[in-house]
């Protein structure tokens, strides 16, 4: 018998996590009742009683297992590790906040099961505030248009993906793994395919996403596979000197042939050292993110350090 895991990572989600369990339990036992199963959650170190609400689960259904992490490990890690961790024959992973429909689930084994080891769900259309959607799409175009990977659009990694794929996930060592960015770059050689949906408003609770998390996330990929930032730096370097050059040359020979009446006033100096000081240091910025990408690779610390185990009780289950 085949078997389907359900990777949903969490933080600070204790009004959702049992109705998230209660309904993709739900979907496995009543329409994939063919398969065996495990639903998995890896929490993020929440704090509002989010791992209380966990070990009830878990021991109420021994096939849904937790794995607590000692701090916040951020949106890419703690995910990433989870899916590490699951044993079954696919992978299925979504968040906790019904963003992701239960629904799509039998869509993905469909697809997975007529050949194709991964199945990407693609946002048609969104609930969500029309302005954010509107800078999403903005970015995955910049991104898609800067990368020599062809990034998919409005893809959040919901989605299945067949053991196979799990396999080259851990053999990457990737300490700042960027699972949609893997996904682009590795998917055709998976017989990928892409399954839209509408991604209906958060059931209960916050979100965690802000300008931070978005930023962070828009920062990875864009250190993680584009070159075209640094390299614009470079041009516009090169473009900024040879400007500063021409004008440095025009007025010297204004000035020694005193051209009816120039004066060479401070006003364009002030502007000129005000406009490539911001140019500088945004540039100094930019390369600071690669900088930090680096580091944060070449330090090379562990994905996530777990704290506590529910339901593995297996010693053939990964650690």
């Amino acid at each position: 018998m085949k078997k389907i895991s359900v990777m949903i990572p969490c933080y600070n989600e204790t009004e959702n996590v049992i109705p998230i369990s209660e309904a993709v339990v739900d979907v496995l036992e009543n329409q994939l009742s063919e398969y065996d199963y495990e639903l998995v959650f890896i929490d993020n170190a929440s704090t509002d009683g989010t791992r209380d609400k966990l070990r009830q689960i878990c021991a109420a259904n021994k096939k849904i297992k937790a794995i607590f992490n000692v701090t916040n490990f951020g949106q890419f890690n703690s995910p990433f590790h989870g899916m590490c961790q699951c044993t079954g024959d696919c992978v299925v992973t979504m968040c906790c906040d019904f963003q992701d429909p239960v629904e799509m689930i039998p869509t993905f084994v469909k697809k997975w099961e007529e050949g194709h080891r991964i199945v990407s769900a693609v946002k048609s259309t969104s609930k969500e505030n029309g302005f954010i959607r509107f800078l999403r799409t903005v970015y995955y175009r910049m991104i898609r248009k800067m990368s020599t990977v062809k990034m998919i659009e409005h893809f959040t990694g919901f989605g299945l993906y067949d053991k196979t794929f799990i396999s080259l996930l851990r053999e990457l060592d990737d300490p700042i793994p960027f699972v949609r960015g893997i996904v682009a770059e590795y998917g055709a050689g998976f017989n990928m395919i892409q399954v839209e949906y509408e991604q209906p408003k958060r059931r209960a609770g916050k979100t965690h996403n802000n300008f931070y998390t978005l930023y962070d996330a828009a920062m990875l990929s864009i250190t993680s596979y584009t070159k075209i930032a640094l390299r614009l730096a470079t041009f516009f370097g090169l473009f900024c000197s040879f400007v500063s050059i021409v004008i440095a040359l025009v007025y010297l020979v204004m000035k020694l042939v005193d051209w009816y009446g120039f004066e060479a006033g401070s006003a364009p100096v002030v502007i000129g050292v005000f406009l490539l000081g911001g140019l500088q240091i945004f540039f100094i910025g930019l390369v600071g993110e690669y900088i930090l990408n680096i580091n944060t690779r070449v330090i090379h610390r562990p994905l996530v350090v777990e704290e506590e185990r529910i339901n593995f009780e297996d010693a053939g289950e990964r650690n």
